[in-house]
């Protein structure tokens, strides 16, 4: 093994996939049985950034780079390409897409960068014959919400969409009014399945429109919704209160009011 932590890295992992000396559960993992595990891993770093704390995130950031190196492992034993394959396209992105560090164009401001940056990503599309729609190359298996605020974003690139958030917000409105109707027929969950999901898509339009990161933002919710609840569920114990639904709210607001 070498000195550069990289290359140990990719050693253990090599030794990990060894097919005679290495580790059985590791040498059974593919890409898809590994692509859990990559997500997941994503999402560790951002509770961890979330949490503000520095040393989880040293940590989780190491688990994520496992990940990346595994995929590229078994990328390499299938001959497909190599841990060096991976870190040079996405340096070779890093410069085309940044022609203003890296070379003589001139970019102004953020929006102007993020203008940029979607044209980058759009002609690269179009030279992998991926151009049909600007909704191309949106991820499936992206988070639900983080998936419609893309759509709706991409949708907004050729123009089409709220002009301001006001909009959004009489969309949502006729959207609950729809969920309503829907309900005088409870026995239709289909039609129900669907208002609610178009309730839902309007509150990921409203938080792009408002430049809020919708994942972060209703990760914070129910962030605050457990601290809540855990502080209610603890006084509800302390008093003998049970599936009283009037106490519990007197207790809900009780504790929304310590925080405030």
């Amino acid at each position: 093994m070498t000195d550069r932590p990289i290359d140990r890295l990719l050693a253990i992992m090599a030794r990990l996939r060894d097919p005679a000396r290495g580790c059985p559960w590791d040498k059974e993992q593919n890409f898809a049985t590994i692509a859990p595990y990559t997500i997941e891993e994503a999402y560790e770093v951002a509770d961890a950034i979330e949490r503000g704390d520095s040393t989880a995130l040293k940590d989780e950031l190491g688990d994520l780079l496992l990940q990346v190196v595994f995929h590229a492992r078994m990328a390499e034993e299938a001959g497909l390409f190599a841990f060096d394959d991976v870190a040079a396209a996405i340096a070779d992105k890093m410069l085309r897409r940044h022609p203003h560090v890296f070379g003589n164009a001139e970019i102004a401001s953020v929006a102007a960068q993020n203008a940029a940056w979607d044209a980058h990503k759009a002609a690269e599309r179009e030279a992998k014959g991926e151009a049909a729609s600007v909704l191309d190359g949106v991820a499936l298996a992206l988070p639900a919400l983080l998936r419609a605020a893309k759509i709706s974003r991409r949708a907004a690139q050729i123009g089409f969409d709220w002009p301001e958030a006001d909009d959004v917000i009489d969309k949502i409105e006729e959207e609950l009014d729809e969920i309503e109707d829907a309900l005088d027929d409870a026995a239709d969950r289909v039609r129900i399945e669907e208002e609610v999901g178009d309730l839902l898509f309007a509150a990921a339009n409203l938080a792009r429109k408002l430049d809020i990161e919708p994942e972060t933002a209703l990760r914070r919710a129910t962030a605050k919704f457990e601290r809540r609840f855990r502080r209610v569920e603890a006084l509800a114990k302390e008093r003998g209160i049970g599936r009283d639904l009037d106490a519990l709210e007197e207790l809900w607001q009780a504790v929304k009011s310590e925080e405030e």
